[in-house]
């Protein structure tokens, strides 16, 4: 179902969830309770909005064309500052061998 918006004559505009077939018709204002027309407004109501879903609006809609990569970013995949993956617990002793003193002290290393 597809948002419409409404303009209520004390409340002022509100967006409400509706059929198809009775976006034509009036609805009740969420606030009041008085019938409401369908509004048709030539602009999106970005200046109005709160910063917050704003900034969640804009984010959505760089993602859908533009989204992150690893190739986007300098970094590479194990990199733990863009949030893309977790420090490791490795350590490498002196003679190459590899230990995870803290991950797993039960698993015997390779």
């Amino acid at each position: 179902m597809p948002y419409y918006d409404y303009d209520c004559a004390e409340c002022g505009a509100f967006t409400e969830l509706r059929p198809m077939a009775a976006s034509a018709e009036p609805c009740d204002c969420p606030t009041c309770g008085r019938s409401a027309a369908r509004a048709f407004f030539p602009t999106p109501f970005f200046a109005l909005m709160d910063p917050v879903t704003r900034a969640a609006r804009t984010t959505n809609e760089k993602s859908a064309n533009e989204p992150r990569t690893l190739k986007s970013s300098n970094h590479g995949s194990g990199c733990s500052c863009c949030g893309g993956g977790k420090k490791s617990g490795t350590l490498y002793r002196a003679d190459g061998a590899k230990t995870f003193p803290s991950a797993r002290p039960w698993m015997i290393s390779h």
